[in-house]
């Protein structure tokens, strides 16, 4: 396991270099398409085990967002899967980004984002048991749906309990009432309206008293109206080192760029209302390929930060790394 040493702080936090990561989990095939990333990571204190959320996909003509895993390891760096489910399993054309959560009181609970079948719109479901083996798709509940917030779409949650309070972090599309039909008959036509060009990926809250009954909060981070990310600011980890909170996002500047976003930083001292420190280009990249580092996720411990995010490959395909930075808590 290796330390990174150059580093870079921006907002409150120590950056990485993305190149210097070891891999975690290799890409599933070789190729644009092939990807396996989008994590959530926890730590338990009472197994002493790190487990690690992520999702497998292929090339969109072969089967996009198939299945979702979720892998447990003692160092934090190889990992063995002790749970998996296929879209099959929630009657959907794809899974993305779930989040790991253990309860004050030990339960294990798996916010999780997938295509509905019922209208071909992003949501958010809760699978919960007293293991992460014990996880079953088909008792999840309902959390968040695109009617529930007027928009179009809503996924990749990112959930942290707060004063009390779940905080739910999450990707959304608002609504397009200016729409014209054609543009309404395409949006949903292909099960991924982010993929479409009509909406933009923006960035919301919701809060919850017990982590099942959301309330709508609305907007932390909208795409600038001109920039590297134009088109999607997506928040994929917050880190809080008082008075700061430091948000790293995945940015892109347009529709062609979707999939391949690259990680971007903002900045808030409310935890509401963020600022893009990243006004002329992104933070973190690949030397490869689209340049792509997106879904970082960081794990904070006592003594360091272990940043786990999706990588651009030389061939196109996306693995999934991990990098260390001392970081005293």
């Amino acid at each position: 396991m290796t330390t990174d040493t150059a580093l870079r702080w921006l907002g409150g936090v120590p950056l990485f270099d993305p190149s210097q990561g070891s891999t975690v989990i290799a890409s599933p095939g070789q190729g644009p398409g092939w990807w396996v990333g989008a994590p959530s990571a926890l730590y338990d204190r009472e197994s002493g085990l790190t487990y690690l959320y992520y999702r497998v996909r292929k090339p969109r003509a072969l089967g996009r967002g198939g299945e979702c895993r979720i892998a447990a390891s003692r160092d934090g760096l190889n990992f063995e899967t002790v749970w998996s489910a296929k879209k099959d399993a929630f009657g959907s054309p794809s899974i993305e980004r779930g989040c790991l959560v253990k309860t004050p009181e030990g339960r294990w609970r798996l916010y999780l984002s997938f295509v509905d079948p019922a209208d071909d719109r992003w949501r958010i479901d809760l699978l919960e048991a007293d293991t992460p083996e014990a996880l079953d798709p088909g008792e999840r509940r309902k959390i968040l749906t695109a009617a529930d917030i007027g928009g179009e779409g809503v996924k990749d949650p990112v959930v942290y309990l707060l004063g009390g309070l779940y905080w739910m972090v999450v990707s959304y599309a608002p609504g397009r009432p200016d729409a014209t039909a054609a543009e309404k008959a395409q949006m949903h036509a292909t099960a991924d309206v982010y993929n479409t060009g009509i909406v933009k990926s923006h960035t919301g809250l919701a809060l919850s008293p017990d982590g099942v009954h959301f309330r709508w909060e609305g907007d932390l981070l909208s795409p600038p109206d001109t920039g590297w990310d134009r088109y999607c600011t997506r928040i994929s980890t917050l880190l809080y080192t008082p008075p700061v909170w430091t948000a790293l996002y995945d940015g892109s500047g347009s529709v062609e760029e979707n999939y391949e976003e690259r990680a971007g930083v903002a900045v808030s001292l409310d935890g509401c209302h963020f600022e893009r420190l990243t006004l002329n280009g992104p933070a973190l990249t690949s030397p490869h390929a689209s340049g792509s580092v997106r879904y970082v996720e960081a794990l904070r411990l006592d003594t360091e930060i272990r940043y786990y995010y999706e990588f651009a490959l030389p061939d196109g395909s996306h693995e999934l790394r991990c990098s260390r930075v001392p970081f005293p808590g």
